[in-house]
């Protein structure tokens, strides 16, 4: 039959069916540099606990925090400059191996407990679940949930200001209650960012990507310093 007698509906300014098809090919490379910017976070790590940073860190606090918000963010802004090219996604890879750096504070503090390595992996898989769950989600919530996000960033904004003074109030129920809180606002911006690509707000992968890595990294940290605190077995 001639497409003149059966049009079809439009989104976002093109057909169904090419908006279908983009929407996977963002979704499917979203999900496969997700996937390969885990190894550069597992070698970061491992660098960072070879090399000294995480005890250095923890000795100098203020300077952690400074190398931390001052390289992150950097690297943050010029992965957005360059998403729409190839040296973005260099840059997110190394963005990647910044943030295992980083990691290794946390999981130098876990391995030092007699079950450090089972809570890292019961904190690795209840991070992919949580992921499972908001992912799943954002393919049957229909209503639009960017209004959230401008609430959840004064969230995140307010996490950031009690993360900073919990560095020198040293109070185990800030803590907690920081890393319950953070968990709950990062899975809820993993429910909008996977939602954003499905619905055709994100069309740029690496984006997508740093996105929803960001999200999966902090309810990974926080879910892990939660079952330090809970489970952690001295030796």
């Amino acid at each position: 039959m001639d497409d003149r007698f059966n049009p079809q509906p439009t989104i976002y300014g093109q057909n169904a069916g090419g908006f279908v098809a983009e929407r996977n090919r963002v979704l499917r490379n979203t999900y496969t540099l997700l996937a390969i910017s885990l190894v550069p976070t597992i070698f970061g790590a491992w660098a960072g606990l070879k090399l000294g940073l995480a005890a250095w860190m923890i000795t100098n606090p203020g300077m952690g925090m400074l190398l931390f918000l001052g390289g992150a963010f950097g690297l943050m802004f010029a992965i957005e400059r360059n998403k729409n090219s190839s040296l973005g996604v260099g840059l997110l890879l190394g963005f990647t191996f910044f943030m295992g750096l980083m990691l290794s504070q946390m999981l130098s503090f876990i391995l030092g407990l007699a079950n450090g390595v089972q809570l890292i992996t019961l904190a690795f898989g209840g991070t992919a679940a949580i992921f499972a769950v908001m992912a799943s989600l954002a393919t049957v919530v229909k209503r639009d949930l960017s209004s959230l996000s401008k609430f959840l960033f004064i969230g995140v904004i307010m996490l950031m200001i009690a993360g900073i003074a919990n560095i020198w109030l040293q109070m185990p129920a800030l803590m907690i209650m920081f890393s319950v809180v953070a968990i709950g606002i990062f899975s809820v911006f993993m429910l909008i960012d996977v939602k954003r690509v499905l619905d055709g707000g994100e069309t740029n992968y690496i984006s997508a990507t740093l996105a929803i890595y960001l999200d999966l990294y902090n309810v990974f940290v926080n879910l892990l310093a939660l079952l330090g605190i809970f489970g952690g077995s001295r030796r």
